[in-house]
């Protein structure tokens, strides 16, 4: 699933994770930063593939995720680390 639509499907959970600013910033930094994981989680990913491919460079599935995955996991945790410095 794409990041926006995510963002959209938790909307009526909102009020019942927290305190509304804290859940706010993380699910708004969290589904940005997760869009970064797969070719599909991100509309942007997909354009940027097609943009290459057409430039006569391919990026697989698996090629985007040995990349995505770590970029993903290590932006995240920073994410989490700085939101919990904010509170």
């Amino acid at each position: 699933m794409s990041n926006v639509p995510a963002v959209l499907l938790f909307r009526p959970l909102l009020p019942h994770l927290g305190p509304p600013k804290a859940v706010g910033l993380l699910l708004a930094s969290a589904s940005t930063l997760a869009g970064n994981l797969t070719l599909l989680a991100s509309v942007a990913n997909l354009i940027v593939v097609e943009q290459a491919r057409h430039r006569g460079v391919h990026v697989g599935w698996r090629d985007y995720l040995k990349v995505g995955l770590p970029v993903t996991v290590l932006t995240l945790g920073l994410d989490l680390t700085l939101l919990g410095l904010l509170e």
